[in-house]
């Protein structure tokens, strides 16, 4: 069975930064594309950031295009996504992601994961 479970949320300032960590388990995790999404109180979960299997490519949501980079280590079977410039807007929680298929492509759609952790929060105070 496949277990992600993320680290590295919490409270920061308007224009601060935040590293979060997503550990994965259970599937051979160099494989698999990983994504990364947030859903703040009252919103449907939103697409962040996705990274192919290799690493290779990235592909992000406009709103943090320039301030956040998704990144993997398949050594240590971690996916990370650096926030930078974070604004109160980025508050939410959120959640990693992997990918149904091997191989696969990145994917913005939510349908397109198959696992996903239990989700950290990211507060943003003004």
């Amino acid at each position: 069975q496949v277990q992600l479970v993320e680290s590295g949320g919490g409270l920061v300032q308007t224009g601060g930064s935040l590293r979060l960590s997503c550990a994965a388990s259970g599937r051979t995790f160099g494989r698999y594309a990983m994504g990364w999404f947030r859903q703040a109180p009252g919103k449907e979960r939103e697409f962040v950031a996705a990274i192919t299997w290799t690493g290779g490519s990235t592909y992000y949501a406009d709103s943090v295009k320039g301030r956040f980079t998704i990144s993997r280590d398949n050594a240590k079977n971690t996916v990370y996504l650096q926030m930078n410039s974070l604004k109160p807007e980025d508050t939410a929680v959120y959640y990693c992601a992997q990918h149904k298929t091997m191989y696969s492509g990145n994917s913005p759609a939510t349908a397109s994961y198959a696992f996903w952790g239990q989700g950290t929060q990211v507060t943003v105070s003004s």
